[in-house]
């Protein structure tokens, strides 16, 4: 049966669109690769686990990340495909490669199909049953938030955060090492903090629209709301982070845990400025995304990754 009755493209269309650079690009946008730096969480159990890491364990680790990164990207053809009428009518997704047309729709199944098989091929040769069992969570989860959880009210935040949360746990399955309830706790609190920003943009962004979010179970009534829980969230887990370090758990990572001190107000003035922005109007998209492309927000990774370096190779 040929592609065309299926009202899907031939194999040949898809070889002269991959050989098109302006298509290839378009393929490559739509993948989303610069989220892909999201997917550093499954690493994040490596690094932060005692001792010096084998390369056993960083290769895993790179591969987990890897696999969680192709399957992400899928979800987000997905989330295009659903979303290319509602994409169409805002002002920045509208530059989307199938809301804009630069990637014809019928091209977005088989490149579905395609990330699918390399992500859950990798897992399933690769690494270990438990890791391969967390991706498929991942992967139905994705796919239930784009067609149904995103517009409902606060769920949509809490799943949000709970995927970032879950690639950490993920990491932890595909090397085997233990996660602490206290890095679970940190990273739900400041991944919650996070998709409150993304919605509070949205909002804001709505406003001269009659502040409702299409597609969303938010109105403009909830802007104080949402701008309250969301620096709430990431205060807390500043505090989380400030009880671990007073915690019996650290000292088995750490030579000298109260140069983690340091970490706890660069935390606070980082999570404080992404508010401040998304208050001003100055952020415009996901903080997430924002962060990677932030020269203040890069300063800061490198001075908490520098100090926590510090903190465990200081002289006992």
């Amino acid at each position: 049966m040929r592609g065309l009755s299926l009202g899907l493209p031939t194999m040949d269309q898809l070889s002269v669109a991959v050989s098109n650079p302006s298509r290839l690009k378009a393929v490559v946008k739509v993948m989303r690769p610069h989220q892909w730096a999201k997917n550093a969480l499954v690493v994040l159990p490596v690094l932060l686990a005692p001792g010096r890491p084998s390369s056993g364990l960083l290769i895993a680790a790179g591969l987990a990340a890897l696999a969680f990164s192709l399957c992400a990207s899928a979800g987000y053809v997905f989330n295009d495909l659903l979303d290319v009428e509602a994409d169409r009518a805002h002002h920045t997704k509208r530059l989307r490669p199938f809301a804009s047309g630069d990637l014809p729709v019928v091209y977005g199944p088989p490149l579905f199909v395609a990330l699918i098989l390399m992500s859950f091929g990798l897992a399933l040769s690769m690494l270990p049953r438990s890791f391969l069992g967390m991706l498929a969570v991942y992967f139905v989860a994705t796919l239930m938030y784009s067609s149904v959880l995103k517009s409902k009210l606060l769920l949509d935040v809490v799943v949000l955060a709970w995927l970032y949360t879950h690639r950490v746990l993920a990491g932890g399955m595909a090397t085997g090492i233990p996660i602490s309830a206290w890095l679970l706790a940190f990273s739900m609190f400041l991944f919650s903090s996070l998709a409150f920003a993304k919605r509070y943009i949205e909002l804001r962004q709505s406003m001269p629209k009659g502040g409702q979010l299409k597609s969303r179970g938010y109105h403009i009534q909830d802007l104080e709301m949402v701008a309250s829980m969301g620096p709430t969230a990431g205060y807390i887990a500043v505090l989380v982070f400030c009880l671990y370090i007073d915690s019996k758990a650290v000292t088995e990572r750490y030579h000298a845990p109260m140069l983690l001190w340091f970490v706890a107000p660069v935390l606070l003035y980082w999570i404080s400025r992404v508010w401040f922005l998304a208050h001003r109007g100055q952020m415009q998209d996901d903080p997430v995304k924002f962060a990677l492309t932030d020269r203040v927000s890069w300063l800061c990774g490198v001075f908490v990754g520098l100090v926590a370096l510090g903190a465990r190779v200081w002289p006992q």
